[in-house]
């Protein structure tokens, strides 16, 4: 009040206006910035460019600073989130009640190679993840994954996976099978039924939520990992998947179940899990 009497109008106005905050970060410094995501980090989504322009540049940055950064400068584009297929599914109560696997085909290696597939395996209770590169998603590989799971972590009660020929026969079963009310298993479906895991089948993409999420992920933060690290071969993305980059994916993503029992199982004595994990004829 009394600015205005002694300015008029011009004293209602803030003293920082036309001034630049205290909290700003100097011109040189964002100029640096934008430059090194350029350079390197050039598709990089905000969030990701900022951790790692924390862990390899020593660039601290906040993730929305940098967004409006790269937006001014018109390396970024804000996206808006779609529509929901369907309601959310409330998740397991126990790690190792019910696990999702699929294969993720895609251009994991920017032409540099083939294409190849992923296989994940990500827990519904606590969205822990295993994952392993292969050529292409088949019953061994299927397997291959399944068994460095259960090699890590053990049985789990259910798994849930996609129709795919590799977990479901469409053809009528035979005269023997139908006697006995036995529909046609898969060689993966004969090994679950074997270890004793329930094979539960979904009926679209979107049932399996989680691990296409992962997918989503994977597609976006593996790419970029491995395109810094210059890996081009499957062996070498295997490796840094072991060593390095599923540990750090489970560190950032894992969450707590609900409840802290571990109901994964232990392989019944007496069975060797190569000898189920693989093709069986009868002669």
């Amino acid at each position: 009040v009394q600015r205005y009497a002694e300015e008029g109008a011009v004293g209602v106005q803030h003293k920082l206006r036309n001034r630049k905050s205290n909290r700003s970060i100097d011109s040189g410094r964002r100029n640096r910035i934008v430059e090194l995501y350029k350079s390197t980090y050039l598709g990089f989504g905000p969030t990701l460019a900022a951790e790692y322009l924390l862990r390899a540049e020593e660039e601290s940055v906040g993730v929305e600073t940098l967004r409006h950064w790269l937006i001014e400068e018109g390396l970024w584009q804000s996206r808006r989130q779609g529509a929901r297929h369907r309601q959310w599914r409330e998740r397991r109560e126990h790690w190792g009640e019910l696990v999702q696997m699929d294969g993720s085909e895609h251009d994991w290696f920017e032409g540099q190679r083939p294409r190849a597939s992923l296989m994940v395996m990500i827990d519904d209770a606590t969205n822990w993840t295993h994952a392993k590169f292969f050529e292409s998603e088949t019953t061994v590989a299927a397997m291959t994954v399944f068994q460095e799971y259960v090699g890590w972590y053990g049985l789990p009660r259910a798994l849930y996976v996609d129709r795919d020929s590799i977990y479901e026969i469409t053809r009528d079963s035979t005269v023997d099978g139908a006697l006995r009310d036995v529909g046609p298993l898969t060689q993966f479906g004969r090994a679950m039924e074997t270890l004793g895991v329930e094979l539960v089948l979904a009926h679209s993409p979107q049932a399996k939520g989680r691990v296409e999420r992962r997918h989503g992920v994977f597609q976006d933060r593996l790419v970029k990992a491995m395109r810094l690290k210059k890996i081009q071969t499957l062996e070498v993305a295997n490796q840094y998947l072991d060593d390095e980059f599923i540990d750090d994916m489970n560190e950032r993503f894992h969450v707590e179940a609900r409840s802290p029992t571990d109901v994964h199982r232990s392989v019944p004595r007496g069975m060797k899990l190569e000898h189920v994990l693989c093709y069986q004829e009868e002669r």
